[in-house]
């Protein structure tokens, strides 16, 4: 798949949800783990029924995780972060202005891809910098024997 196939994908995604930026990730949980390292996140609380792999990025990033009680629908916070598992939020101009909210595309959900999701954010330059980590460090735009791989 071409950078430019990709980069149509989330700009269609980013429309339906009313965000302006999408970022295109293999999984919710490591559009998860992305917006955590970006924003170098050192605490967050998660509810008690959530999927195993949200508390899972505690433990592998070395982050401080609280537990609470929590009845959610669609989406909930990271708590203390602008950070919002979607994982099963499908719906049209949802996104909610100064966070960053994973989607999952898993194959019980509405974008059924078998794996994949989506990073919504409004906030340009993290967006940008998130892009580049989700490539290993690279630019799509710019060939490999010119990348400087800072990240």
């Amino acid at each position: 798949m071409s950078f430019e196939s990709v980069t149509k994908f989330e700009k269609e995604i980013a429309k339906f949800f009313g965000a302006p930026y999408a970022i295109a990730v293999d999984c919710c949980t490591h559009g998860l783990e992305l917006c955590l390292r970006q924003q170098r996140v050192t605490k967050f609380s998660s509810p008690v029924q959530t999927y195993i792999s949200v508390p899972m990025l505690s433990k592998k990033l070395n982050i401080e995780l609280e537990w609470r009680e929590e009845d959610w629908l669609d989406y909930y916070y990271l708590g203390g972060t602008n950070i919002i598992d979607a994982a099963v939020l499908w719906r049209k101009d949802s996104y909610i202005p100064g966070t960053f909210m994973c989607v999952s595309f898993q194959f019980r959900k509405h974008l059924n891809l078998g794996r994949g999701g989506v990073i919504l954010c409004d906030n340009e330059s993290a967006a940008l910098e998130i892009k580049k980590m989700s490539y290993d460090g690279r630019q799509p735009d710019i060939p490999w024997a010119s990348q400087d791989i800072t990240t």
